[in-house]
């Protein structure tokens, strides 16, 4: 697959890496003028990110993009850890869904980073996570090769163009800073959640298919036999 790499928007100093703001918490059923959440009325939203190497020292200090710059705008391991926990925890709410598309940590003793982040964790496997699935289950309610949903495939490693058309769009990682070019475009058929890609915080399911939407790709809301919660 031919690549490109992730815009990354400018970082003046290292706390300003949140670029957006939280989303709200959706109600159904009407709007709650108070704010405050009525038992019942609270649909928990759907979070996706992938790639973000809790503990990992070297994405910081060592690793380039192909202009020279760090591939990670912290200055270490410990700073980046603690900006993307604070990061998910001020969007992602504990009843809520999170989709981690791989490779979550390096190293075995960063595992017990995962317990601090909020939601209903769930994670597509990636060629980094690699220890005994226990090591997993006790930080995520399951575990997955892939996962389809509304009309999107989920992976760690971009699906093959083949075998695409019967899921719809491919959302995954992997990459990091890069996308799936097509003609020296981007391949509308893919969306990269890496953290690189998305401001290092999850991004809201509603605002990754507008994402897709705009780059060319609809996504048709459909029900496959292969979904599952």
């Amino acid at each position: 697959l031919a690549v490109r790499f992730c815009q990354r928007a400018p970082v003046s100093d290292r706390s300003s890496v949140d670029l957006e703001q939280p989303a709200s918490t959706q109600h159904v059923g009407g709007s709650n003028p108070s704010g405050q959440a009525i038992l019942g009325d609270v649909m928990p939203a759907v979070w996706l990110a992938s790639d973000h190497h809790f503990g990992h020292e070297k994405t910081c200090t060592v690793f380039k993009r192909d202009d020279g710059s760090p591939l990670r705008p912290f200055s270490s391991a410990e700073e980046m850890n603690e900006t993307m926990i604070r990061l998910h925890n001020e969007r992602v709410k504990p009843n809520d869904k999170c989709y981690f598309l791989g490779d979550v940590v390096i190293a075995r003793k960063s595992l017990a980073t995962l317990s601090r982040l909020n939601g209903d964790k769930v994670l597509i496997k990636g060629n980094h996570d690699i220890f005994k699935l226990h090591d997993y289950t006790a930080h995520f309610r399951d575990i997955r090769g892939y996962h389809v949903m509304s009309g999107l495939i989920l992976s760690h490693v971009p699906v093959h163009a083949d075998s695409i058309e019967r899921f719809g769009r491919n959302v995954h990682g992997h990459l990091h800073h890069r996308r799936v070019m097509k003609d020296d475009k981007i391949d509308p058929s893919y969306f990269n959640v890496s953290v690189e890609c998305i401001d290092f915080a999850p991004i809201l399911l509603e605002d990754l298919k507008k994402r897709i939407m705009e780059q060319g790709g609809g996504v048709e809301m459909k029900k496959s036999r292969h979904e599952v919660d």
